[in-house]
């Protein structure tokens, strides 16, 4: 089977990035500045900021200290009562003027986004929107933390269960969606009544200090939203160590999820935990194949591959397997590599060369060991963070990329016998974030969402999340949920009141 060649082209991207950030309404976007008690400061030293596709410096970002970790915690605490006493009202009009500042600015934090992150400026827009999402749903979500009266046990008590904010929060957020999934976790901390310190991948510190200005312009009370970035060692163990930091929220890595786990048992946080994916697709042969190839293509190559929600093994059913991948192969070679900041661009660069060196030891282990590569033009590299899109058809379970995540443009396709056999090879796996199901049997699509394990299914759908939604995994997936009433819980606990010596 042949495949014609990337449609993309070697631009003089030298640069690039920074003529399109010169152009920002917004210059104080740039400035780098770190967010701590309602102060903007450069701190002593700086981490150059680079552009993924070209690896050039576009900012600096202030590198800050644990010392100026534990005086942002310190002002969290001091924060906490006055916000927590605040009615969930005031929360929420707060929370949707900051809403609104993203959405105004929404172009600014685009260009912001792509030029340190790499992905799209389409996707980048679309983030914007889904992140603003968070803080709007969560505004009004605030107002519904409802508690629960219990018929009582005993003779002249009334008892009562109230829901009430944790205290201090801190989050840890990855550099694949840098607005998002800080929006997700603080919309949920602030709409609960706590005061959050988020710490941001060192990839990609400008949208987290953007989101930063828009929040303080948005009325947000001193210390009650902070942003410091810097060396994640570092800055975590205050984090994880101090007392007075009640609940942790990470998104990242199965691996450095479980050694944050294993700090924060020490003082017994409250820990939500969005890890590793390595979602099944499986495609039975009742579908139409054009259908489920757009479905695998949403599933597998939305931020370039780099999303943990990523379709990271296709199963087809034997009958249409052939067809599927002959079918699959065309608007694969379609994809159009280049700068995110170019308008024609499918597939940006990796954002780290480690995740792009994965991708290209994934296809290495599947080739020798017999599958077929279709990758038109490897040879015409476009920098090292660059990996083109990437089909692997006549993949077995002995390969790499069937037992770990690969977070890039390469998609894996495995044939399959029958339903039992699929079943078994889909839950054959320590992570359990997601999974997508074609079938036009409704009576299977029952029987399989009962049975892959998975904390989220979509079934003949790439599109599923969203802020009503219980974001989250089971097994080495992660711990609890974010979005959805179940998100706005893990910043609250539950009190139980009796009151006694009712009786008249």
């Amino acid at each position: 089977m042949g495949v014609q060649g990337f449609r993309h082209r070697r631009p003089e991207w030298g640069g690039l990035a920074m003529r399109h950030l010169r152009t920002l309404r917004r210059r104080d976007f740039l400035a780098g500045a770190a967010f701590i008690d309602g102060k903007w400061t450069d701190g002593g030293q700086k981490d150059a900021v680079v552009d993924p596709a070209t690896g050039e410096e576009i900012a600096e970002a202030a590198r800050c200290s644990a010392a100026d970790m534990e005086l942002a915690i310190g002002a969290a605490e001091k924060s906490f009562v006055a916000w927590r006493r605040l009615l969930p009202t005031e929360r929420g009009v707060i929370l949707k003027s900051w809403a609104s500042l993203i959405r105004g600015h929404s172009e600014d934090l685009a260009v912001l986004m792509t030029s340190e992150q790499g992905k799209p400026l389409a996707e980048a827009r679309y983030e914007i929107t889904y992140g603003a999402g968070f803080l709007e749903w969560f505004a009004a979500e605030g107002e519904r933390t409802y508690g629960e009266t219990i018929p009582s046990h005993k003779a002249g008590s009334l008892l009562h269960v109230r829901m009430q904010p944790i205290g201090v929060a801190a989050a840890i957020t990855p550099w694949n969606f840098p607005i998002a999934m800080i929006t997700r976790k603080a919309g949920a901390a602030l709409a609960a009544g706590c005061p959050i310190v988020v710490k941001p991948a060192p990839e990609t510190p400008l949208s987290a200090l953007a989101l930063a200005r828009l929040a303080e312009e948005a009325g947000i009370p001193r210390g009650v939203f902070q942003v410091l970035v810097g060396d994640s060692i570092e800055l975590s163990k205050p984090l994880l160590r101090d007392t007075r930091v009640r609940a942790l929220s990470f998104t990242g890595s199965t691996e450095v999820g479980r050694l944050l786990l294993a700090e924060a048992a020490q003082t017994v946080k409250k820990v939500s935990l969005e890890l590793g994916g390595h979602a099944p697709c499986i495609i039975f042969d009742d579908v139409d194949v054009d259908k489920a190839v757009k479905g695998a293509m949403d599933a597998k190559f939305t931020t370039s591959g780099q999303d943990c929600l990523a379709a990271n093994r296709i199963y087809v059913h034997r009958k249409i397997y052939r067809a599927f991948v002959e079918a699959f192969a065309t608007p694969i070679s379609q994809l159009r590599v280049g700068h995110g900041l170019e308008t024609t661009t499918d597939i940006g660069p990796m954002t780290k060369l480690s995740v792009a060196n994965k991708c290209r030891a994934h296809i290495d282990d599947a080739a020798k060991k017999g599958a077929r590569v279709f990758c038109a033009d490897k040879g015409a590299s476009l920098g090292a963070n660059f990996v083109p899109p990437t089909l692997l058809s006549d993949v077995t379970d002995h390969m790499l990329i069937t037992h770990e995540e690969t977070f890039g443009p390469v998609a894996a396709v495995l044939p399959f016998d029958s339903e039992a056999e699929v079943v078994s090879r889909a839950n054959a796996s320590e992570m359990g974030l997601a999974g997508y199901i074609y079938t036009n049997n409704l009576r299977r699509a029952l029987r399989l969402s009962e049975q892959i394990e998975c904390g989220m299914l979509g079934i003949n759908t790439a599109s599923f999340t969203g802020p009503p939604i219980p974001f989250g995994g089971w097994k080495q997936s992660g711990l609890g949920r974010e979005g959805s009433k179940h998100g706005l819980a893990e910043y609250m606990e539950h009190k139980y009141v009796c009151f006694g010596d009712l009786a008249a």
